[in-house]
């Protein structure tokens, strides 16, 4: 033991004999393995530590309507007990989801989650289609819908509750005990509490399955980050709760006792709205709203909006570039912005920043408590050295129990000695920071080089009259592949192919340049803000040009 910690670099965690980076700070208690506990015991249990007892848990951004921890845990009890007793749901099924956010779904999710339901949200504007493949793959006893996305569900022959009905508020409030039901089955941490969706961006939608275990470990690292406040923090919700970000901070809200400030659908002028009207002190954000945020810093200021509440920006999904990065705190100073590094796979987040210097600088943060990470040469599948390239993989409690219905692509996922293989290219520094270069299968081939579509993204990201941007790799019979920029510019911008080519290779090296340039008036991205590279291949690569 001695021997293999002195082999530890104290700058960064890394073992020179193992090739592993260990994580710096301090290991995350965690309840004993073996002793039965559900998430939502967990989360309810940490909020007791509190000197609020009675603080607002859920604000409904449009409405104005509140729900206070009273009233939650009531509902939430409520609830569970007519699941169980008037509908027979028991530890094991499965309920799916399809609503957009509103401020009945963690009041929905924690009663699932305490009768040990498996949670199955999706995105409401999934087509019927795309639902019949999710229902395949989860297999639900159960659907709770909106009335307005219902009627997806309606051939399915799947029992559906309406979450905007008067059914369902009955449900949550009144006890209707039909009979005395009977002893709920103890819920144990390796059960499954979650299948989330992964995004599809780059392949077929797999179904990860999350343990209550994985959400206790990921909800007990934020109860072991919090400092000490004078009150709750308010934290507004711009992300969906069918995400692992917003579906895992919905969970880690009720655990450190935030206000949840819920906005149904995502909209700039009403997100700064909100944060004034309620003093919102964090900001749950996607790269493109940070993005958005900056390119209208100056009329946000010019219209008047008082945005001083705000102390913490959280950005995730998706990696915030450097220059972007850096042009949100000259724009607002005051506000800390923090990045993560995460996937649906690992629950959420295994690296963070834990100083904006380190953000500034590029990286996507420090290993997280009782984390493990390697740096993999995808060629030789040996393990590399500080600032080396290669494919991260990452093991620790956070990593999931598989693909529903799909053990090879679990084999393939999860490797010997549990080892979690992310698909992205990285490397970690002499300082134990991570920095995120691109999705290996994303890497541009150009004429033998390797060039990573992110790093051009966020330079045209820059660009005064661009809104956005996405690279992707245009067939090319000589040079392999050539990388093509899909820009979206400002409104009455001139900007043309000329000039966006031009403003890329001042700052690149050549075989970095973007060969092409299309215009569009938006890009398409998933709901966690994502673009859909596929879907721009579609629209611009012809079929035989593919197959280059």
């Amino acid at each position: 033991m001695e021997q293999r910690n002195s082999a530890i670099d104290p700058r960064n965690g890394f073992n020179s004999v193992t090739k592993i980076f260990h994580s710096l700070k301090p290991p995350i208690y965690l309840p004993p393995e073996h002793v039965p506990l559900s998430v939502a015991a967990f989360a309810l249990s940490l909020r007791r530590n509190f000197p609020w007892p009675d603080s607002i848990a859920l604000i409904h951004s449009s409405s104005g309507r509140t729900v206070s921890y009273s009233e939650f845990v009531h509902r939430t009890k409520t609830l569970a007990e007519n699941l169980r007793t008037t509908l027979g749901l028991s530890k094991g099924d499965t309920a799916f989801i399809l609503s957009p956010n509103s401020i009945q779904i963690p009041i929905l999710y924690f009663s699932l989650l305490t009768i040990g339901v498996v949670i199955s949200p999706v995105n409401p504007v999934s087509t019927e289609s795309e639902i019949v493949r999710l229902i395949g793959l989860c297999k639900p006893a159960i659907a709770f819908s909106t009335s307005t996305n219902a009627h997806k569900l309606r051939n399915l022959h799947l029992k559906t509750i309406l979450t905007d009905s008067p059914e369902f508020d009955s449900m949550s409030s009144i006890p209707i005990r039909e009979r005395e039901p009977e002893p709920m089955e103890a819920i144990r941490q390796s059960d499954l509490a979650a299948i989330l969706y992964s995004s599809g961006t780059t392949g077929k939608v797999k179904g990860v399955m999350l343990t209550h275990r994985n959400l206790i470990f990921t909800t007990a690292g934020f109860y072991a980050d919090l400092t000490e406040r004078e009150s709750p923090a308010v934290l507004l919700y711009t992300v969906p709760y069918y995400h692992i970000f917003g579906f895992l901070y919905c969970v880690k809200s009720i655990g450190v006792n935030d206000t949840a400030v819920v906005m149904e659908k995502f909209d700039l002028g009403k997100m700064v709205k909100a944060v004034e009207e309620y003093r919102v002190s964090q900001l749950l954000l996607v790269p493109s709203v940070v993005v958005a945020m900056v390119k209208k810093a100056h009329h946000l200021k010019a219209a008047g909006h008082d945005l001083s509440s705000l102390e913490l920006v959280r950005c995730g999904a998706a990696p915030l570039g450097k220059d972007m990065a850096m042009a949100f705190k000259a724009k607002f100073p005051n506000a800390v912005l923090s990045q993560g590094y995460g996937l649906t796979e690992t629950t959420g987040g295994v690296f963070r920043t834990d100083t904006e210097e380190s953000l500034l600088r590029g990286s996507t943060g420090r290993l997280l408590g009782s984390s493990e990470a390697k740096i993999v040469d995808p060629e030789t599948g040996q393990g590399l050295c500080p600032c080396q390239q290669g494919e991260l993989w990452v093991r620790g409690p956070s990593i999931m129990k598989g693909y529903i219905g799909d053990i090879d692509t679990t084999s393939a996922a999860i490797v010997s000695g549990g080892w979690l293989r992310t698909g992205d290219l990285c490397y970690i520094d002499e300082e134990g920071y991570l920095y995120v270069v691109d999705r290996l299968k994303e890497l541009i081939k150009y004429k033998g080089y390797q060039v990573a579509p992110a790093e051009l993204e966020h330079l045209l990201q820059s660009h005064p009259q661009i809104v956005d941007a996405a690279v992707i790799p245009y067939p090319d019979e000589e040079a392999g592949q050539l990388p093509m920029a899909v820009v979206e510019r400002r409104p009455n911008s001139n900007l043309g192919e000329e000039e966006v080519v031009e403003f890329v290779a001042k700052q690149v090296a050549p075989y970095k340049k973007i060969r092409r340039v299309a215009f569009v008036e938006s890009l398409p991205k998933s709901a966690a803000g994502k673009i859909l590279r596929n879907e721009l291949k579609n629209m611009f690569i012809a079929p035989s040009l593919s197959k280059l």
